[in-house]
């Protein structure tokens, strides 16, 4: 196997090897660049974007700064928010669903270091990958560690720090971070009753 195969696999690999250093390099000048695009140079961006990462749905917006370690592991779907400051350290894959928004300061980080630090000397590292599943909201200053998976739904918490998967259509928060309550649907018919109303006032408006 190579190097490449064994990070993309979860096993030990160099992370000094030539191919990796090659792909880690290019994506830290595509992320420059993205990084001093202006606002108004959305085409720009998307070519980047095309060069980044491993794929990319519909309607995506990654506000500057973001970084990643390679890239071509992320893989992202339709209609997904990143704010501020994002960081994807992309050893194994990230798989992001439909729908997802991410607060300012976000960190998914699949890459993982072994306990002895004589096998750390010989820069033999692993990963574990990380999927953010369909419409979940995630805030600003979370960590979300290797090999966690957030469920459809759920929302994590500000400033938490993800050490084990989250189940799907609940609220999570803290360090580390627990599920606090399901999200019933009573949340769901108080929501959509302020987004009738909401509907109703811009009808309104724009009538008169």
């Amino acid at each position: 196997m190579s190097e490449k195969e064994r990070m993309i696999a979860g096993k030990l690999y160099n992370a000094e090897d030539k191919e990796l250093r090659k792909r880690y390099e290019k994506a830290r000048r595509y992320s420059y660049e993205f990084n001093r695009t202006m606002p108004e140079e959305i085409e720009k961006r998307e070519k980047l974007l095309d060069e980044l990462l491993g794929s990319y749905g519909e309607d995506v917006t990654i506000t500057p700064p973001f970084r990643c370690d390679y890239g071509k592991q992320i893989h992202i779907g339709d209609h997904f928010f990143a704010n501020y400051d994002c960081i994807m350290l992309d050893v194994a894959e990230i798989r992001i669903g439909d729908n997802v928004n991410f607060g300012p300061r976000v960190g998914l980080y699949t890459a993982a270091h072994p306990l002895d630090p004589m096998v750390r000397r010989r820069k033999l590292e692993y990963g574990k990958a990380i999927t953010i599943e369909d419409d979940v909201w995630i805030g600003g200053d979370v960590v979300v560690n290797p090999g966690i998976t957030i469920g459809e739904g759920s929302i994590i918490g500000s400033g938490s720090v993800v050490t084990r998967s989250i189940p799907k259509n609940v609220v999570a928060k803290g360090n580390p971070c627990r599920v606090i309550r399901e999200i019933t649907e009573e949340d769901k018919r108080y929501w959509k009753a302020l987004e009738e109303e909401y509907d109703k006032e811009i009808e309104r408006e724009q009538s008169e």
